[in-house]
């Protein structure tokens, strides 16, 4: 089973990039977006008839929004945390037969951390939500999280401390996540494995050099550990400022099993 995570950056913006042949060659069984910028009837996206279309779209034009596109028929989707509707469209959840998976773009905090409190407290509402739901059965998170973890995962870690996204509030935050029965599947594969990143500033030569951030991620149930079979970012892919990231599982039929003795 093979997942894919990306943050297009304006959804119509990232189509007359490339987002369709990228789409097609991943092949993926659930591929989840973030950041589509867009409401309801401005694009009509027409991918293969096999896969479903979920959207969750802000009440604010031209910001933030997620989405999914799955083969995988899920038993129930919801929107937001605590209701089944958010303003920022930032959080979609479907539920499989095996596990849960949460499509999630997180907050920013802004540059000045301005949005910081906001952040913090969304964030305590987020692991809670996602511990319920791991309660049930198995959960897989996946998206723009905006937070580099550690200083492994960003180029420049002494010059970014207490940036926006890597302020030690943010980066707490993502480590009591983890510690709450979370793993970090590409650090489960990769520990130590340096220059891995999925955005990258529009300044000019900064992709080029890669003075990047990994801040996209795959997380998974720590149970589900057993199941996966491997991570990666597709960093050469361009379209927008962040790369896509990928989780490869085993298929449902284990998934199924494991979540029936939940």
């Amino acid at each position: 089973m093979k997942l894919v995570s990306w943050n297009v950056n304006g959804l119509r913006a990232c189509m007359n990039k490339g987002f369709l042949d990228y789409f097609k060659e991943a092949d993926a069984d659930i591929f989840c977006i973030q950041e589509t910028k867009l409401q309801e009837g401005q694009i009509c996206l027409e991918l293969d008839e096999e896969y479903a279309q979920y959207w969750n779209y802000a009440e604010k034009k031209g910001y933030s929004g997620t989405a999914v596109f799955t083969k995988i028929k899920p038993l129930s989707v919801r929107y937001g945390i605590e209701e089944d509707w958010e303003p920022e469209g930032r959080i979609i959840t479907l539920e499989f037969e095996g596990f849960y998976l949460v499509n999630v773009y997180t907050p920013n905090a802004r540059r000045d951390l301005s949005r910081l409190d906001y952040r913090l407290e969304w964030e305590e509402r987020f692991r809670s939500y996602l511990q319920q739901l791991d309660a049930i059965k198995p959960v897989i998170v996946c998206g723009d999280m905006n937070v580099a973890h550690q200083e492994i995962d960003l180029k420049n870690a002494k010059s970014n401390r207490n940036n926006s996204g890597f302020t030690p509030e943010e980066r707490e935050k993502m480590t009591r996540l983890l510690d709450a029965g979370f793993i970090d599947t590409f650090r489960h594969f990769y520990p130590e494995q340096t220059g891995a990143y999925t955005w990258w500033s529009y300044m000019p030569k900064v992709r080029e050099r890669n003075i990047g951030w990994r801040i996209d991620y795959f997380l998974a149930s720590a149970r589900l550990a057993p199941f996966l079979l491997d991570a990666g970012i597709d960093s050469e892919v361009m379209g927008s400022d962040h790369c896509p990231v990928v989780l490869m599982m085993q298929d449902g039929a284990a998934l199924t099993s494991l979540a029936g003795s939940a």
